[in-house]
């Protein structure tokens, strides 16, 4: 899931990796990519996402180059990876430095997106590399020190021509029972002349993995900006959100990061699992990524 898919494109197309980081109170997030617009200009970015402050750092295409084994990401001396990060960025709205790294990654039992990942012309596909590892490093960040020691990380990736339309993501790792993570994403997915709404949802609990998709056959019984209900056979999934401050991302449109979207980097989030209308947890967060687009 950590391979560059977009070696073999010329135009419209993107491709992104996100990596947040969160300990103490404190969230950042990385999101390294490249982007070819409908004319074939190619150009590569990091944006990064703070509980305050966003912004782009713009970068040449010649700057980013990928590993082929493996995840591995190099945009001039920036480095992104499966053990960690080395941040260096020095512009008029942040200064970011330090190294922070990251102990096993716990990617899903197999590929989020089932067998829809063999459909050639989906316009969004979404990864997880990893649901949550463990952090150890320190950044200082606008001259702030911040201590990521036995913090918790979270990885995952998009690669195609746009983001969707509309779309509801969350994300969680840091529960206040730190046993629980949560990534749910529920998107209007354009199928030919047609569209319908789609829902990827993996759940890791105490060791369990429970997904909740549509190629699973799952029913999204409510989704706004609220809240969400999920019903897949004997499971139900209940979430709650409150969004906190959002700040704005670039996203694509047809390759080009044209499009501006708002995410909340840390807000209350509140999860209640059911199996056969036992209640199998019920955990809350404040530490919860939050997107909804209409």
């Amino acid at each position: 899931m950590s391979e560059f898919h977009g070696a073999h494109k010329s135009h419209s197309y993107f491709e992104g990796w996100y990596f947040k980081h969160q300990n103490g109170g404190h969230t950042i997030a990385f999101i390294p990519g490249v982007n070819y617009d409908e004319q074939g200009r190619k150009s590569a970015f990091v944006q990064v996402i703070t509980d305050d402050v966003s912004c782009n750092v713009p970068f040449s295409f010649s700057d980013f180059n990928v590993s082929t084994h493996g995840l591995g990401i190099l945009l001039r001396n920036q480095i992104f990876g499966e053990r960690g990060v080395k941040i260096d960025l020095k512009t008029p709205e942040i200064r970011c430095k330090g190294t922070i790294k990251y102990g096993p990654l716990t990617p899903p039992k197999y590929d989020v997106m089932g067998p829809f990942r063999f459909v050639p012309f989906m316009e969004c596909h979404h990864g997880v590399i990893s649901m949550k590892h463990r952090l150890q490093g320190m950044l200082e960040v606008n001259g702030t020190q911040i201590n990521f020691d036995n913090g918790t990380g979270y990885i995952e990736k998009d690669w195609g021509t746009s983001f969707p339309k509309s779309y509801l993501w969350v994300q969680c790792n840091r529960f206040r029972d730190a046993a629980g993570s949560v990534m749910i994403s529920v998107a209007d997915i354009p199928f030919g002349k047609f569209s319908f709404k789609g829902c990827i949802c993996i759940v890791h609990y105490w060791g369990n993995e429970y997904r909740l998709t549509t190629y699973n056959g799952v029913r999204i019984i409510r989704c706004d900006e609220t809240g969400l209900i999920l019903k897949q056979r004997e499971y139900v999934l209940k979430a709650e959100f409150s969004k906190n401050a959002p700040q704005n991302l670039f996203a694509p449109q047809i390759g080009a990061m044209s499009r501006i979207i708002r995410e909340n980097a840390a807000c209350h989030v509140r999860c209640r699992f059911y199996r056969e209308g036992t209640l199998l947890f019920d955990l809350q967060s404040e530490e919860a990524g939050f997107e909804y687009v209409e």
